[in-house]
């Protein structure tokens, strides 16, 4: 697909400048027939980077200075290019144009490649399919030409430099004739008569190619534009076993090489594909470089050329068009739960579930809504899956205008994986499963990164000791996580130390002895207090003995333990009062120490970083988790810090 005035049809449909008013301030809107440019600074000067056929036809030519087109036509009118607007332009024609392939790729700045191959018998055929394709860009307001050939740079030539009777194989080794319509310009540069039979929208015969391409304008004016689908124009269709006798008559510009190459190339006689398609090779790439080659041999097949598609494939499709537009979100979600059974009836056959699934939405207008909802699992569940976009709907809103309603909505697995079958149990439905579908639902609304859940480290260090990791993403964990977060967190008593009961006891100064933890050391782990990693704990001693119910630590900590001023009773004992934020607490009841030492590869320095944590509650009933850094016997200062907040 070959869009040739893309940039003055962007303007024109917004509404482009009046004559000399662009640069002059002015806010008056041009009709379609006033000779429009686009002008671009080029090395400090202005140029012009666009026209349109009433310009062309005024012989205003791109890269022409704005001051020179001025001398000729003082009125004309003139906008900034803006490339940034027509490449967004392109991609939203690229996503109408996925009505028809999903292989769509982007050929910048003006043109689009479509893989049609085993799509086009869904049209009609390949004829039907590129009528259809630019009959409906015709009526948004572009002027398009697409062509049909076997490879892709026979398609991209011919859509910019055919003409009828190259398409009907009357191409020869010999040069054109008068009949075709073709003026020879500036060097090797061709022009069409507007009275060959390309004008008068004659038939063309339909072909078995596969590549729809478009790209570059030719350097001749085109057919007016605005002359409705009836008489659609630029459509060209190469039968497979006439490529050869299709690209012979054709300037060397149409094999996409450098204007440099083409220059040289003229310079010692070769002017058409004609000209170099028999010479050999070496010699031809040894003088005008490989590039050259390589573009001819690609036009004619001889070397393959992959299409990237801008968009990835999805692993199973599923579609349905109608008739008549719908626009009533009960009938998409309707269509969406119809084409998931479908979707579902294609995974199974080879045991796979949808972790990722798509539903795109075309408007009548070319416009696509894409709606893509992921799961923490495979899915392979219809009532499920409209579930799942029944959330996306409503967190999408408005967003997802149907304006005039969609013609086609298409239902795709973009990412799938191996989903074997489960045997489900008699008493009742499966929790984990009836979890994961809450996380997905959930995922749907809010984002499935913003849905987490609390998973255990191999560390003993409290800020690193839980991590915070998307939900979706750790399926793979046991139930006995909610264990070890227990034992993170234990909640059994310990031996009381100062004669008190815990956090309700009596209020008496704290008389606190350490007390042990009662741990099991694994063989191969190490225990934290030598700077290892953590203790295994077993079932039976999966906890902490204290004096109270009440959690050992804070359900949530500090960013950054933030600094308190601590005077403690004696060196090593649990502070008697402390200052948090400038406000003073006096210290009623005590717990502790719980040490715990930092492994050594933590710190750059190379010195043992140990803490003594104490449970406090202060006369206010203030209950903190401070703790003091560094140990007494190395000599090195200590300071205090509280790391969170009981509730």
């Amino acid at each position: 697909m070959w869009l040739r005035r893309l940039t003055t049809d962007r303007l024109l449909r917004a509404g482009s400048p009046a004559p000399a008013d662009a640069h002059a301030g002015g806010s008056g809107f041009a009709p379609s027939d006033t000779p429009l440019v686009v002008v671009a600074p080029v090395k400090g000067a202005l140029r012009l980077a666009a026209v349109n056929d009433a310009a062309d036809g005024l012989g205003l030519k791109p890269g022409m200075a704005l001051a020179d087109a001025r001398a000729m036509y003082p009125r004309i009118a003139v906008a900034d290019a803006d490339p940034e607007a027509d490449r967004r332009l392109l991609l939203a024609i690229a996503d109408g144009c996925d009505r028809y392939t999903p292989l769509v790729g982007l050929d910048p700045p003006d043109g689009l490649i479509l893989d049609i191959a085993g799509c086009a018998h869904l049209f009609g055929g390949e004829e039907s399919l590129r009528r259809d394709l630019v009959a409906r860009l015709v009526r948004q307001g572009f002027q398009a030409r697409a062509a049909v050939a076997d490879t892709v740079g026979c398609a991209w030539a011919v859509a910019r430099y055919g003409d009828d009777n190259v398409v009907r194989g009357r191409a020869t080794r010999s040069p054109p004739p008068p009949e075709l319509g073709f003026t020879r310009v500036r060097h090797i540069e061709w022009s069409k008569s507007e009275t060959s039979d390309f004008d008068r929208g004659k038939d063309r015969v339909g072909g078995g190619g596969k590549f729809g391409i478009h790209d570059y304008p030719p350097p001749h004016p085109s057919p007016a534009r605005g002359e409705g689908a009836d008489r659609v124009r630029g459509l060209f269709c190469v039968p497979s076993d006439q490529t050869v006798d299709a690209l012979l008559p054709l300037p060397l510009a149409a094999l996409r090489i450098a204007p440099e190459t083409v220059t040289e190339l003229a310079q010692v006689g070769l002017k058409r594909i004609a000209d170099a398609i028999d010479r050999p090779r070496a010699p031809l790439a040894a003088r005008f470089g490989e590039a050259f080659v390589r573009r001819l041999d690609q036009a004619l097949g001889l070397e393959d050329e992959p299409i990237t598609p801008r968009l990835p494939v999805p692993a199973y499709v599923t579609e349905r068009r109608f008739a008549e537009p719908i626009a009533r979100e009960a009938d998409v979600l309707g269509t969406i739960e119809h084409l998931a059974r479908a979707l579902v009836k294609l995974m199974e056959r080879r045991g796979e579930g949808a972790r990722l699934i798509e539903t795109a939405l075309f408007r009548t207008d070319g416009k696509v809504h894409r709606i893509a909802a992921g799961t923490g699992a495979p899915l392979r569940d219809a009532a499920r899956i409209r579930a799942l976009f029944v959330e996306r709907l409503a967190a999408v809103g408005d967003e997802c205008d149907p304006g005039f309603g969609y013609d086609v909505i298409r239902l795709g697995a973009l990412a799938t994986q191996r989903c074997d079958p489960a045997q489900t149990g008699l008493a009742g439905g499966d929790h984990a499963e009836e979890l994961a579908h809450l996380i997905d639902r959930l995922g749907a609304r809010f984002g499935l990164r913003r849905v987490t859940r609390l998973v255990p480290q191999d560390t003993h260090i409290p800020e690193y000791a839980v991590a915070e990791v998307a939900a979706a993403t750790c399926r793979n964990i046991t139930t006995n996580t909610s264990l070890a977060l227990r034992r993170l967190a234990p909640h059994g008593p310990l031996p009381l130390q100062g004669g008190g009961t815990g956090w309700g006891s009596p209020r008496q100064p704290p008389t606190v002895t350490p007390s042990p933890l009662t741990v099991t050391p694994s063989p191969t782990l190490p225990l934290s207090g030598g700077g290892g990693r953590p203790p295994v704990l077993r079932e039976r001693d999966s906890f902490i003995e204290q004096d109270s119910l009440s959690p050992t630590r804070p359900i949530r900590l500090f960013d950054r333990p933030e600094p308190v001023e601590a005077t403690a009773a004696v060196p090593d004992g649990p502070p008697v009062q402390f200052t948090w934020r400038r406000v003073r607490y006096v210290v009623a009841h005590a717990e502790g120490p719980e040490r715990i030492a930092m492994e050594w590869w933590r710190d750059d320095q190379g010195n043992a970083l140990t803490r003594d944590y104490f449970r406090v509650e202060s006369r206010e009933g203030v209950r903190v988790w401070l703790f003091r850094q560094g140990l007494f016997t190395d000599g090195a200062p200590t300071s205090w810090f509280l790391h969170g907040v009981f509730a």
